[in-house]
């Protein structure tokens, strides 16, 4: 790979895209409060507690099943305040769209774009549009932003994290990645799976109370051993994950026959908390009470002893999860 050229594996997640975060837009941006860490940062409205977020989306096919790039559009955007602990309420839409694209199935991606919104309880408020030449993108592709009003109770955030904390996840990993990788057909593989691409605010709300709570993160690019090394960055602990993390059997297979490790792959409808120990488990039947929490597990620990990723495996052993460097699923979200 060129090192002084932009490559796929710099918008994967992994170590490549933080470099280029850090020594590109950190580096520049110095005076402007960029927090690099953050799905969603506060921004003074009149003296309210809003937050903002931005996003971009460049799926490859745009519809897949379980969504298409309009609704991934809409929760990917929404998620990312809702981890932040806030409710969102406003998205702005911006649209690059190719030359020879099919008015058709445009009108199909933003009507499930407007549906996904409205389901939500946002709105969008203001947009644009650009056409590409013929050539120069890949169809559609949309950038958002969103804003809501932060939430009372805990600001849940990486520097509250403690040593013996509890690691909760709310559902399968890697539904997301694998059912978009199956809809493009490149490795002659099909299958029934479905992306978990939906809204998490119910279940982010739903811990909003518990004094408790640290963190939470949709584990999106990179997954969530890519969030594990976050934390590690961020606190100098490690992290052990245990063989509870759920992995659909559709996803797993997939992942055997590719090598694939669907700990690094896309969720796009899912929540990894970070929990005080003693209320652990009342979190769990928070999230189990919910029907996107349904699948809910405890998956690991905080731990002081080390500053590695660590995952138990079901035979007894374990293994390091190293930081993501090469993608294995480009143009995924």
């Amino acid at each position: 790979m060129e090192d002084d050229r932009i490559s796929l594996a710099h918008g994967n997640g992994g170590r490549f895209m933080r470099e280029l975060i850090e020594e590109v837009f950190a580096r520049n941006l110095v005076d402007s409060d960029l927090d690099i860490q953050a799905d969603a940062v506060p921004i003074a409205l009149n003296g309210g507690e809003a937050m903002i977020t931005t996003d971009g989306f460049i799926v490859q096919p745009l519809e897949f099943p379980g969504g298409d790039i309009g609704s991934l559009a809409v929760h990917g955007t929404i998620n990312d305040l809702a981890v932040a602990g806030a409710r969102p309420l406003y998205l702005t839409l911006n649209a690059f769209i190719e030359e020879g694209l099919e008015i058709a199935l445009l009108d199909r991606i933003v009507g499930s774009l407007a549906k996904a919104a409205k389901d939500a309880g946002v709105k969008v408020s203001a947009g644009d549009t650009k056409v590409l030449r013929r050539g120069e993108g890949g169809g559609l592709y949309l950038a958002t932003t969103g804003v809501g009003v932060r939430l009372a109770g805990v600001r849940p955030a990486m520097n509250r994290i403690r040593d013996g904390d509890i690691i909760l996840i709310s559902g399968t990993v890697g539904d997301h990645g694998t059912a978009v990788m199956l809809a493009r057909q490149d490795f002659g593989l099909r299958g029934d799976l479905v992306s978990d691409a939906g809204p998490v605010t119910e279940l982010t709300e739903s811990l909003m109370d518990f004094d408790g709570l640290r963190f939470m993160r949709d584990p999106t690019r990179g997954g969530i051993a890519t969030i594990a090394h976050e934390i590690i960055r961020a606190t100098g602990f490690g992290v052990r994950f245990e063989a509870t993390i759920p992995v659909k059997e559709q996803v797993q297979s997939v992942c055997d026959m590719l090598g694939y490790d669907p700990y690094y792959l896309a969720c796009e409808g899912r929540v990894l908390a970070v929990i005080a120990p003693e209320q652990a488990d009342e979190a769990l039947e928070a999230w189990r009470a919910i029907p996107g929490g349904r699948d809910a597990v405890r998956i690991g620990r905080i731990v002081s002893n080390m500053n590695r990723v660590i995952l138990e495996t079901t035979l007894g052993g374990e293994r390091f999860l190293e930081e993501l460097e090469d993608d294995p699923l480009p143009r995924i979200c």
